[in-house]
Formats: C-alpha cells, sequence, structure tokens
C-alpha cells in the first residue's frame, strides 16, 4: 500500500492534486490522506462519491500516518517546517513552494524537461530524493518549450514576458478579481485588477526586479543547467481568471531556420514531452488561455523569426497554471519515481 498525504488540500493546488489522483492519475494500490492546518481539521472533501477528512498537520499525525509520499501545497513556511519531519521518516516529499527550488542539494524538476536528475546520486537518499521542488508555474510551462530547442539548438539568450491569471495568486486573487469586476475596492493586490494589468507580482527586490521575475530567471537556469543562460523577464499579473501566457523572445548560438526550429517543436509534440504547437496564424489558431484551460500540454505557437536580431525567434505559449504550472507536475513526479521502483 502507498500512502500518499496531501498537504493544503483545502487550498486551489492542494485541491486540483486530490482531483487529479482521484481521477485520471490515480495511483494502484494506494491511499489519500489530507493534511490541514488545525481551523480546518475535520473539514470534509468529497470526490469521486469518496469523502475525505482532512487531518490536523503535525509532527505527531505524521508520524502516526508515515506516508510514502507527501505532496507540499501549503506555502514555504509550512514546507520548511515540515518537510525535514517528513524526510526523518523516510518519506519522499514534493514541495510545490519556493523554498527549497534553489537549494543546492534539492532537485527542481519538470519530468518532460530533466526527470534524469532524480536518477543523480548527490541528490539521492537510499535510491531517490527525499525532497524535489516543483518549479514557479509560468518556469514550468517555459522550459517544457525551451528544453527541444536547447537540445537542438543551444540557447544563448531568453526574454520573457508573462502574462499571469489571478489563480497564480489563490483564492485571494480570484476572489480579488472578482469584487473590482463588481466594482468594488481591492483587497489582495496593490491595485485593482479587473480592466487592469499589473506588472508587479511577489515582492520587488533592490535591483527592481521583482521576486517572480527573478525566480523564472534563476529557476530557468537550474533546470537547464546553464547557470550562464542570459536570461530576463518581466512578469506581468492580468485580469483571467486562469492559464498564464509567456511571450518568449529566444537567441541560439547556432544557425536556425523557422522551419527548422518548428519541425523541432512538432518532433518534441510527438514524442509526447508535454507541449502541442498551435500556430496556423492565417486561420486565426495560436494558443489562447481557453484551450488551455483544464489541461495539461503547454500550447505554443506564434512562432516566427525576429527580424531585428540574427538566429533569434519569438513565440508565445499557454498553459494551465493549477493544473501543469502546479499539481501535475508534482503528481507526474511521483508517478515517474512510482514507475521506476516497479519496473
Amino acid at each position: 500500500m502507498i500512502k500518499i498525504a496531501i498537504v493544503g488540500a483545502t487550498g486551489m493546488v492542494g485541491g486540483k492534486m486530490l482531483e487529479l489522483l482521484s481521477n485520471e492519475y490515480k495511483v494502484k494500490n494506494s491511499k489519500l490522506f489530507l493534511f490541514s492546518s488545525e481551523k480546518s481539521a475535520g473539514k470534509k472533501i468529497k470526490v469521486n462519491n469518496v469523502e475525505y477528512v482532512c487531518i490536523t498537520l503535525n509532527q505527531e499525525n505524521l508520524e502516526i500516518m508515515r506516508p510514502n509520499f507527501v505532496l507540499f501545497a501549503a506555502g514555504g513556511d509550512i514546507s520548511k517546517q515540515f518537510i525535514p519531519i517528513v524526510k526523518k521518516l523516510g518519506g519522499i516529499s514534493i514541495d510545490n513552494s519556493s523554498a527549497f527550488r534553489m537549494d543546492e542539494n534539492t532537485p527542481l524538476v519538470v519530468p518532460e524537461v530533466n526527470k534524469y536528475v532524480l536518477d543523480d546520486p548527490r541528490y539521492n537518499v537510499q535510491g531517490v530524493p527525499l525532497v524535489i521542488a516543483n518549479p514557479n508555474c509560468s518556469t514550468i510551462q517555459s522550459v517544457v518549450v525551451l528544453k527541444p530547442l536547447e537540445d537542438a539548438f543551444s540557447i544563448k539568450r531568453v526574454i520573457f514576458s508573462t502574462y499571469q491569471a489571478v489563480s497564480g495568486s489563490g483564492k485571494d486573487g480570484i476572489k480579488d478579481f472578482e469584487i473590482t469586476k463588481e466594482g468594488k475596492i481591492n483587497e489582495f493586490y496593490p491595485h485593482p485588477i479587473y480592466n487592469n494589468l499589473i506588472p508587479h507580482i511577489d515582492v520587488f527586490l533592490e535591483n527592481g526586479y521583482t521576486k517572480e521575475e527573478e525566480k523564472m530567471i534563476n529557476e530557468t537556469r537550474k533546470i537547464l543547467g546553464k547557470q550562464d543562460l542570459a536570461i530576463t523577464a518581466t512578469t506581468v499579473r492580468v485580469p483571467i481568471l486562469n492559464c498564464h501566457s509567456v511571450s518568449m523572445n529566444i537567441e541560439f548560438k547556432n544557425d536556425i531556420t523557422i522551419e527548422q526550429v518548428k519541425n523541432v517543436l512538432e518532433n518534441a509534440e510527438k514524442e509526447n514531452k508535454g507541449l502541442v504547437v498551435v500556430d496556423d496564424v492565417q486561420n486565426n489558431v495560436y494558443p489562447m488561455p481557453m484551450i488551455a484551460d483544464n489541461k495539461d500540454p503547454v500550447y505554443v505557437g506564434r512562432i516566427r523569426m525576429d527580424s531585428s536580431r540574427q538566429n533569434t525567434i519569438n513565440l508565445f505559449c499557454v498553459a494551465d497554471n493549477v493544473r501543469k504550472g502546479a499539481a501535475t507536475n508534482a503528481v507526474q513526479i511521483m508517478h515517474h519515481i512510482i514507475n521506476n521502483a516497479n519496473s
């Protein structure tokens, strides 16, 4: 019996993890446990006519349950407090917060891109890493597109511009969208989000970038294994409910043609590398949030040469930030580890 626990199941990402594990990502011979704050303990969540009761997250209950896998979706402070306890108990933690992403002893994983790092001896305890970090939502969808291009042409520089949905801020972001749509005062964002764009995600740093922008830069370098890769980013909150969009300007070290670039991305789609090419502008076909909603692939299109710079392209990608950008990615990591153990 594989015991799987979700921390933060009453939140958006934790709830989506529960939904996935109860449906298309079900693990054979497994049992699900939901951990929550003391305030939410006893709350009942029903999925597929199965009722789950939230249990208080504390050391005593972790020691009693001894889960094999714990999917954390409750913020960095909770992860820092309880992941060391899970590790001592021999369980595997997959963390959706930023707490361990840049830790040199923790793999940062997108299965379609770098699942091989799960086998790296420097991370392993008893054959697998006991702590695995889930990247930032916008980083995840971006590297799914960048990886096949990096392998084919070697990337020299990337410029990210993001258009991030309010669901990326959880229930507070969605509430702010709804109340400002009704003309009420914003409670969560620094400005009204309805009928507006806010070029400000997370806190500002001394260098003028936001923490969200810094996350994208540093995490992309770590995942692609290129610490010297030139990257810059601007991240923007936009007034839609779900699905993040990312515009990328990508410069390559090697000579390219647009036909070669499209072939690489189309082949990645055929090889089930997590992306779908949606690029028929003559018929107004391109990636949009409405086609990515509640789906796992990263949709990529608007693929074209940058007419101002040699060996450089522009493209646009969209993905469901709650699914692939968070919950699905974590669940896929767990599935990979379980499948490896059974093979």
